[in-house]
């Protein structure tokens, strides 16, 4: 459990953790026993909590009605509820996700997804929030441009995880890379190029704001990065069963790809580079094993 792994970590950082469920006490004490959970799991087994938070899945309610056998709720079902189908021990069950409340009790970001099956780790939602927590695993390097250091959000993925890959860069004194916007004028973007692999998917790259830059050689005005900024390369592995059954048959998995990004000084623009990169994650299975309600 990545959330009681990161536990005093997040304390540190003056974070409370807490986690609802429409599940009963039992289920949730027996669940909290095997797995060492400290945090607090809140027994919502009405429903009414995650009613009124807006985040009740009506879809699996609707599945044990008369259109349940239509292709339109069948469809809904493998994407709202459950891949193997519905039953009514999953009606009142909400949409998962992360809120972020503040000391006053006031939401100041959420994070859902649409696919049931697929969710943001803790690590990835800290990263998206620009408060990263300390990368187990980093790769640092430096070329004649800039120093970095790269890292995954999470160590270990499994069937529906939601990471990152980062980048810290820091160029070195008088350089800028080109930002978004710039290859227009013909010049590369920094950014990060992941293999394709299977089972995985590749969210378009989150790119901080840039600013503009003077080139005066040329009399250019093009988007760059002088001070130190992140890439963040979003990830999501798939929570199809097809996915779940390739991932059970490995026990790890490697990212590869290259930094790709031009430089320049005030005076002259470096030929393009590419940094390789590469990440091994560790591949685990999830936990199936429930309680009666």
């Amino acid at each position: 459990m990545e959330l009681q792994s990161r536990l005093e970590e997040l304390r540190a950082r003056g974070l409370g953790v807490a986690a609802i469920s429409y599940d009963s006490r039992e289920v949730l004490a027996d669940f909290s026993h095997r797995k060492g959970i400290t945090f607090p799991l809140l027994a919502d087994d009405d429903s009414a909590v995650i009613t009124a938070f807006g985040i009740l899945n009506t879809v699996a309610a609707e599945a044990q009605g008369a259109n349940a056998d239509s292709p339109e709720m069948v469809a809904d079902i493998a994407k709202y509820v459950s891949v193997f189908g519905s039953s009514s021990n999953i009606v009142g069950t909400p949409f998962p996700g992360t809120f972020m409340l503040d000391a006053q009790g006031r939401v100041t970001s959420r994070f859902f997804e649409e696919f049931y099956r697929e969710r943001n780790t803790t690590a990835n939602v800290m990263l998206k929030l620009g408060s990263g927590l300390s990368p187990i695993e980093a790769i640092e390097g430096s070329t004649e441009h800039l120093t970095l250091t790269a890292y995954p959000s999470n160590p270990n993925i499994t069937v529906g995880t939601k990471f990152s890959v980062a980048i810290d860069i820091e160029p070195n004194a008088n350089i800028h890379l080109y930002a978004p916007g710039a290859d227009q004028l013909g010049y590369r973007v920094v950014g990060l190029n992941l293999a394709e692999i299977p089972h995985i998917r590749f969210e378009p790259m989150e790119f901080p704001e840039s600013e503009i830059y003077h080139f005066k050689p040329l009399n250019e005005r093009v988007p760059v990065y002088q001070q130190p900024f992140t890439l963040l390369q979003e990830a999501v592995v798939s929570g199809e069963p097809e996915a779940a059954e390739a991932l059970a048959k490995i026990d790890a998995l490697t990212l590869s790809g290259t930094l790709d990004y031009q430089a320049c000084d005030d005076k002259i623009c470096f030929d393009p580079v590419s940094v390789p990169l590469s990440f091994t994650l560790d591949v685990e299975t999830l936990d199936r094993q429930r309680a009666e309600r």
